[in-house]
Parts: structure tokens; sequence; C-alpha cells
């Protein structure tokens, strides 16, 4: 269980260091330029290293035999440690995407407006959603738990840390710790996965890199998403959006309006 929590500080650490020198930038850009109402992200290769390594891990852990064996390593350990089961990663897994909505409504403004983070967190939960149903369809990976064949990946982890992409991505420039916060809820939640013996290590790593990377996705393609929507106007009327999700167990419909 120790090795499954520094590898995650390490991940999280990397990550947030990674996604820190982007905002550095940014703020040069905001100096000189001001800035639209709909941020265009551009597409940077060095934003998919973390996520790719932690999906490379995943997937390379479904064959690989020595991560195999690294993953029942962690499960004997966390079966030593475990007193009993808690179900906070059924609501964790929820609360960075909740903080942003929440922190905006008590006056700390996100970068977007509430139409515009609405169709991006429901893009990255389309995206997350197909493709952690999709892997788990076809990999028939047994959980440690061995109650079903749809371990991986964590559809919790993923929904967290598209979540924790989303709070990074909206309050960067307010102050780096709303996205320390958020990732580490992220990993927390992932741990507890672990911890419940309800995934391997491997199931977690790749949910993990599955959920940055959808939310990336999510504010890249945004601005065409936004103008094929809505044309060039930003916010004249009341707009809808309903956003669907699957976290490996759990299927559902969100609903967002603006007025």
């Amino acid at each position: 269980m120790r090795n499954a929590v520094i590898l995650f500080a390490c991940l999280l650490t990397a990550q947030l260091c990674n996604a820190q020198a982007d905002t550095v930038k940014t703020y040069a850009v905001q100096d000189s330029v001001k800035v639209d109402t709909i941020q265009k992200l551009k597409f940077n290769y060095k934003q998919l290293i973390i996520p790719s390594i932690l999906i490379g891990y995943g997937v390379i852990g479904i064959e690989s035999d020595q991560l195999k064996s690294f993953n029942t390593q962690i499960r004997e350990e966390v079966k030593e440690d475990i007193d009993q089961k808690t179900s906070i990663d059924d609501f964790s897994q929820w609360a960075p995407a909740a903080s942003v909505f929440a922190l905006d409504a008590f006056g700390v403004k996100a970068k977007h407006s509430l139409r515009d983070r609405g169709v991006m967190l429901a893009t990255s939960y389309v995206i997350m959603s197909s493709t952690v149903f999709a892997l788990k369809s076809i990999s028939h990976i047994e959980r440690p738990d061995g109650t079903s064949k749809n371990s991986f990946p964590s559809g919790h982890t993923a929904t967290a840390f598209a979540g924790a992409e989303f709070l990074w991505q909206e309050y960067k420039d307010k102050s780096v710790w709303y996205g320390i916060t958020g990732y580490a809820v992220a990993t927390g939640t992932g741990i507890f996965r672990i911890y419940n013996n309800r995934h391997w290590l491997t199931d977690v790593a790749a949910g993990a890199g599955i959920g940055i990377l959808s939310t990336k996705i999510a504010y890249w393609v945004n601005p065409f998403i936004s103008k094929t929507l809505f044309g060039k106007k930003e916010e004249t009327h009341p707009t809808s959006f309903i956003m669907p999700f699957y976290d490996g167990k759990n299927a559902g419909i969100g609903f967002v309006k603006t007025f």
C-alpha cells in the first residue's frame, strides 16, 4: 500500500509541475493580450506525457507478469492492513468537479462561463465514460475481490481525475492550491479503490490517465463545440445541458441549466 501511495504522489507532483509550467506561459499571454470569454487552449504534446504514462502503465500491466506480481503484492499488503471498507470513494469521485461550481457560486469566479463549463464537463464525461466502458468490455480483468470481471480501468478514479483536471483548468490562474487539492482528492479516491479491494494499481493508474486526458481533450475541442452549438454569441439565451456519466458501476445523467 505504501508503494501505491508513493507512486501516486510522484505522478501527482509531476502532473502539477507540468501544468504549472503551462500556467506561467498563460500569465505571460494575459499580461499583453486580452483573453476571450472562451479560453482557447493550444494543443501541447507535453500535456500528454503524464496521462500517457499512466494509461501505458495500466495497459502494460494487463499482460506483464512483473506488474501483475506487483499488483498482487499491494493487494496482500492491503488485506493485512484493512480493518473495514469505506464508501468515501463513492462520494469523493465527484468532489473535484462539484467544487468548480461551488466555488463560482460562492464568489470565486471560474475562468469560463457556466455554459462553457457545462459543455466542457459534459464533453469530458462522455469521452471518459465511453473509454472506460469500452475498455471494461474488452479487457475482462477480474477484480481483486473476485466479484466481477470489469476491473480495468477504474471508473471511480477516472471520474475523480477528470474532475481534478477540470478544477485545475478553471482555477489555476487563481491559485495553484486549487489544483493541488483537486488532485489530492482524486489520488485519495484511487487509493481507496485499492484499499477497498475493488481495483488493482494498474486499474487505478489507467483510470487516472483517462480522466486527465478526457478533460484536456474537452478543453482543446471546446471552441469548436461552442461555435457549432451556439454560434459566436456567448450568453444571450438560457441554455441547458445533459451530462451522461458512467464510472464502471453507476450510470446516470447530470443536468445543468443557465439563466
